[in-house]
């Protein structure tokens, strides 16, 4: 798969080389001198760094892992940022701005390049990796949940089996060697430590569903001062640095977002106020870091009192306090825009979990006293349950997904987030609303994604 993706890099390096030789190497009307030989195939490299780099930030080459139209949207993104790069560079080599028209022509020749790449890939690689044959060992309801999701994947994996732990422990040695894999699922810690080291000495692949604790284990340091090592859990959300270093980046970023996106939303203020005349925008009270509450800005996307009943719910599916302007909205996030001055204000962050409303949370933490663990760092536009989850994602399986995100913490992450923010925005099924029957703040949180209290 490694060669498979070079075949790309070199087509997409090719390409540029191509029309940088037919259209940039010399300029008439700027009269500037040409690049020679090994100078050209310098620069050619240098593109093909670059839109590596874009590729790897947005996930472009992770051909087992993404559907067909997400491996082809994430090449596209790539394409369409590393030709973006290379129109500046190649304007500050020529000491000038040159004409958009050839490298246009080259991002549609690597765009359909991207596509039938895309799809070639995926046919290699189903090809060469078809789909595991998989046992899932359980102990909890929780793990019907995984197992739908699972078999939204049958490209990947086969669920053939499934055993409870209820079952002796050596019975389920057996039976799990007879598959390709194995998926671990909610079990008590003694029992699920001793299966671990089982499939890891059978060296038998292992899917493990974590647990809160396994999200703090994972940002823990490696101490090894002692001949005993350990791990280190700070537990203080960001180090005093890398505060410094968000906020001033959010504060640059979000200065930028409110100049470009200024069109955007003027338009469509004017919109949601020629449909029914009510307010543009929208406040309401939320948490950000150490709990601390301001109100966060939103374009209205629902009709007015949509909560004139004073009961504080999620939106749901065809959810008819939804407007029309609002419905438009709330597919592209064009609704979060005002956000960029809570931003500016410093209230939220460009990255970190979304802030919730303080009924709502206290509603979760009555189910699941560890949602206030978000709480460590500021709030955030975008974060890692907005990229990898949907807006119909347990909350859960959100609090895992920013517990992960607040361990393992890194400006380059933030910049992977962002990035990948973007796709999202093209991706209709992260905008789904709550189903009937999902846990929601107005209904208690079913047995089924409760830890109990000894697998903890």
């Amino acid at each position: 798969m490694f060669l498979f993706a070079m075949v790309i890099v070199v087509i997409m390096g090719t390409a540029f080389y191509t029309v940088w030789q037919s259209y940039y190497n010399y300029s008439p009307e700027l009269q500037t001198d040409t690049f020679w030989r090994r100078g050209n195939v310098l620069l050619a490299l240098i593109y093909m760094l670059i839109y590596i780099i874009f590729s790897r930030l947005v996930n472009a080459y992770k051909v087992g892992s993404l559907k067909i139209s997400g491996l082809i949207l994430s090449q596209v993104l790539a394409v369409l940022m590393s030709n973006f790069m290379a129109y500046f560079l190649i304007s500050l080599i020529r000491r000038g701005f040159l004409s958009l028209m050839p490298l246009i022509g080259l991002t549609v020749f690597d765009i359909a390049a991207a596509i039938i790449w895309s799809i070639a890939s995926k046919k290699f690689y189903a090809h060469i990796y078809p789909p595991k044959r998989m046992i899932i060992v359980y102990g909890s309801e929780a793990a019907r949940d995984l197992v739908q999701k699972i078999s939204l994947r049958v490209d990947k994996y086969l669920i053939c089996s499934s055993v409870s732990i209820s079952e002796p422990l050596e019975s389920i040695k057996e039976r799990i060697l007879g598959f390709d894999g194995v998926i671990i699922c909610d079990l008590p810690a003694e029992i699920r430590n001793k299966l671990l080291k089982y499939t890891y000495e059978k060296s038998l692949r292992t899917y493990i569903s974590p647990k809160i604790s396994d999200v703090i284990l994972k940002g823990c340091d490696e101490i090894h001062i002692f001949d005993t090592p350990l791990y280190l859990s700070r537990n203080i959300g960001f180090t005093f640095e890398e505060r410094i270093i968000k906020r001033t980046v959010d504060i640059i970023l979000s200065l930028i977002c409110v100049i470009v996106t200024s069109p955007v939303t003027l338009i469509f203020a004017l919109l949601i106020k020629l449909y029914d005349h009510g307010p543009v925008l929208y406040k309401q009270v939320r948490l950000t870091r150490d709990g601390k509450q301001f109100y966060v800005y939103k374009f209205r996307s629902m009709i007015e009192n949509a909560e004139s009943d004073g009961k504080a719910r999620l939106a749901s599916e065809d959810d008819d306090r939804i407007t029309p302007v609002g419905r438009v909205m709330r597919k592209f996030r064009i609704d979060e825009l005002p956000q960029f001055f809570n931003v500016l204000k410093g209230d939220m962050s460009f990255v970190g979990p979304r802030p919730e409303r303080p009924e709502i949370a206290s509603q979760y933490e009555s189910d699941m006293p560890e949602f206030k663990f978000r709480l460590k760092v500021k709030a955030g536009l975008t974060g890692y349950a907005q990229i990898l989850g949907k807006y119909n994602t347990t909350p859960y399986d959100k609090l895992k997904l920013d517990l992960m995100y607040i361990e393992q913490y890194s400006p380059l992450l933030d910049l992977r987030i962002l990035l990948q923010t973007i796709k999202t925005l093209f991706t209709p099924e992260s905008t789904e609303g709550i189903s009937p029957d999902q846990f929601t703040p107005t209904a208690k949180a079913p047995e089924k994604i409760k830890e109990s209290e000894e697998n903890k």
